[in-house]
């Protein structure tokens, strides 16, 4: 009876050392238990996933997420912006936005000012081209959609004057292509309508007189 009794006791303290202690069991459920899933932030500085901006160097392009990366062992938050018809993604750091020039599209105040710049009168300097070409540059490159319109309008010709010369259509073209893609998507519009509606504008303006001969030894320059 006692052998039995002993046996019983021996079992019964086989069996409670093999239960693990409650703190250990909470323990090792914490720690399996996953991490927090971090959400995906949809908008910083002022702009949001999916929105078309403008980036001054490149024109108009699209967020189409905002990533977080780490470099040097720095989290960096990234805005990832496709340039759909360049086939290019550019990435941007949040905080580093304003500082670029990255903007909003155009308001429509904007767009009315920039299409009646058109209309006006060209402003070609008297200066040597190579001067002029610098300033048509920086001009497309600041994203003003004001002053690329400016660009459009000294740089345009009608079919009863002169061709451009080959570096005038290089700029010419470049900032037409920021202009048609900007009104595009402000209206929500095809770039062939945009096109359209840049080009009725021009044709408003008041018909240029044919170049001088200073003018035209600038040209031969510049071709």
């Amino acid at each position: 009876m006692g052998q039995k009794r002993a046996k019983t006791k021996a079992k019964g303290q086989n069996v409670s050392k093999s239960r693990p202690h409650p703190s250990k069991v909470h323990a090792a459920a914490k720690a399996a238990a996953p991490a927090p899933v971090k959400k995906a932030a949809h908008s910083r500085q002022g702009f949001r996933t999916h929105e078309h901006i403008v980036y001054p160097a490149h024109g108009v392009g699209q967020i189409v997420r905002i990533e977080e990366q780490e470099i040097a062992g720095n989290k960096l938050e990234l805005f990832v912006i496709s340039f759909a018809k360049d086939k290019m993604t550019l990435r941007v750091p949040t905080s580093k936005a304003a500082a670029v020039g990255m903007r909003k599209l155009a308001g429509p105040d904007i767009v009315k000012k920039s299409l009646d710049t058109l209309k006006g009168r060209a402003r070609v300097k008297r200066t040597m081209w190579s001067r002029r070409a610098q300033e048509y540059e920086a001009k497309i490159n600041s994203g003003n959609l004001i002053s690329i319109a400016e660009v459009v309008r000294d740089l345009f010709r009608s079919e009863s004057q002169p061709e451009q010369s080959y570096s005038e259509r290089q700029l010419y073209e470049a900032a037409l292509d920021r202009m048609v893609r900007e009104l595009s998507a402000v209206e929500d519009i095809t770039e062939t309508e945009a096109a359209k509606q840049i080009e009725a504008n021009l044709l408003k303006g008041p018909r240029r007189t044919p170049k001088t001969g200073d003018e035209a030894g600038d040209e031969a320059e510049a071709a």
